[in-house]
């Protein structure tokens, strides 16, 4: 591992996109604590409750995945959520509507316009955010604006896309001079800020005693264990076989190779648990505005984190989006009639309609523990809380987000480091495939 470190530094091109990567994150980090003009942060950090990744409030969840930037009504305030937000629905669109279906096939010049339409609904969707954030702090949070009027909205909103399109910015300079999806790892240092001063808190819980040091000791130990699996369940394929059939075009032979298909575990990511927590926590937050209503309050008992229906719902609605996304994201039919259509079969399987249900039946097999698994650590954060006492919040979103972008980069530096004949991370601990 040292070496590998070491070789980094060997490999001038590689060590310019580092070094240029975490300048780039270190301007995002200091712009994260400009505020907004007008806006008094005290009462905005008090109404949210701080941030969490499972409990809370809807703005508590945004909070996390924009680095708190929200909490402290910084310039950076609505992160990059607009442009995911509108990623996520042209990715979706991709599958529905036949404009996007065809864009999707037309290669780089189809996906150099879908970046396009894809920068346009980013700054419609913050400017709608922003307009729904101003009137909400004017309206909702008391003391957060002690000056509200036309002006303080217009200046709001105005920073608040801004600072989305100033991200949008740096994560697309990162992700042609750096290293990694510029993007990804904006989130990725985000939620990881948070964690220094988590341990630090619990650190000084040893200390006062409010936490045995055998407790301490018992809580890393399972956020190493809980860690690795996810790293374990997020590298984890099902390889099915393809054969390609040997063709004669001319004097050349073609085909006549073997390779495979590599389905994923866990193919929607982190997407169900976004979108379970989005639906799950909306009714509360609503909720939250009407506590003088028995009603409301009765909603806001039952939907909170650790109550029994919140958990029922969370975990159930998990499952369901891991297999809606995962339909939204592969065809089968479409990759049987592509293998059809290229002279490919799987061993077994006759082409076209049979092949199309055998690798559906696949995908539903390695769906459901792949989905389980992440409700589990979804719904983790809870329990940690509740046995720990924790001071942070520990696995749900934030744990697979970090995972996920750090291997991605990690393994983007892996194949500078191969491709220049120099040992890898990654090179005996990569995980392997069952096939069949």
């Amino acid at each position: 591992m040292l070496q590998s470190i070491s070789n980094i530094f060997k490999i001038p091109d590689l060590k310019k996109k580092i070094f240029f990567t975490g300048l780039m994150l270190i301007i995002y980090r200091l712009g994260s604590f400009v505020p907004i003009p007008g806006i008094n942060a005290s009462a905005l950090r008090d109404f949210i409750g701080g941030a969490s990744d499972s409990g809370g409030n809807i703005f508590g969840m945004f909070d996390l995945f924009v680095g708190g930037n929200l909490g402290r009504a910084s310039v950076f305030a609505l992160g990059i959520m607009p442009y995911i937000t509108t990623s996520i629905v042209i990715q979706l669109l991709g599958g529905v509507l036949p404009f996007f279906e065809k864009l999707k096939k037309e290669g780089a010049e189809g996906q150099k316009k879908i970046n396009q339409y894809t920068r346009y609904g980013t700054v419609l969707i913050a400017s709608f955010n922003a307009i729904g954030i101003s009137m909400f702090l004017q309206r909702v949070v008391e003391g957060a604006v002690p000056n509200p009027g036309l002006f303080f909205t217009f200046t709001s909103v105005v920073t608040m896309v801004t600072g989305v399109m100033f991200i949008m910015w740096l994560g697309e300079q990162i992700t042609e001079h750096g290293i990694g999806n510029g993007i990804s790892l904006i989130i990725f240092a985000g939620i990881i800020a948070r964690y220094p001063q988590g341990f630090w808190n619990m650190f000084q819980m040893v200390q006062a005693g409010a936490m045995s040091l055998f407790l301490a000791i018992a809580v890393l130990i399972i956020m190493v264990i809980v860690t690795a699996a996810v790293v374990l369940i997020t590298e984890a394929t099902r390889k099915i076989p393809v054969q390609y059939a040997k063709r004669i075009i001319g004097r050349k032979v073609y085909g006549g190779q073997s390779t495979h298909i590599p389905l994923k575990v866990n193919t929607a990511g982190v997407i169900p648990i976004i979108f379970a927590q989005s639906i799950i926590m909306f009714p509360r937050t609503i909720a939250t505005f009407f506590k003088d209503s028995d009603f409301m309050n009765a909603i806001i008992s039952v939907l909170s984190p650790g109550a029994f229906l919140y958990t029922l719902l969370y975990v159930g609605l998990i499952i369901f989006f891991a297999y809606f996304y995962t339909a939204m994201v592969l065809n089968p039919v479409e990759m049987a009639e592509n293998m059809k259509k290229y002279g490919g079969f799987i061993p077994g399987r006759k082409p076209g309609k049979k092949t199309a249900e055998f690798i559906n039946n696949v995908l539903v097999r390695i769906t459901l523990p792949g989905a389980i698994f992440f409700a589990f650590v979804a719904v983790l954060p809870e329990f940690m809380s509740m046995w720990a006492n924790l001071p942070f919040y520990f696995g749900g979103t934030g744990l697979i987000i970090i995972v996920g972008v750090a291997l991605d980069t990690l393994q983007q530096i892996e194949s500078h480091l191969v491709m220049r004949h120099y040992e890898g991370f990654m090179k005996k601990g990569k995980l392997r495939g069952r096939r069949g």
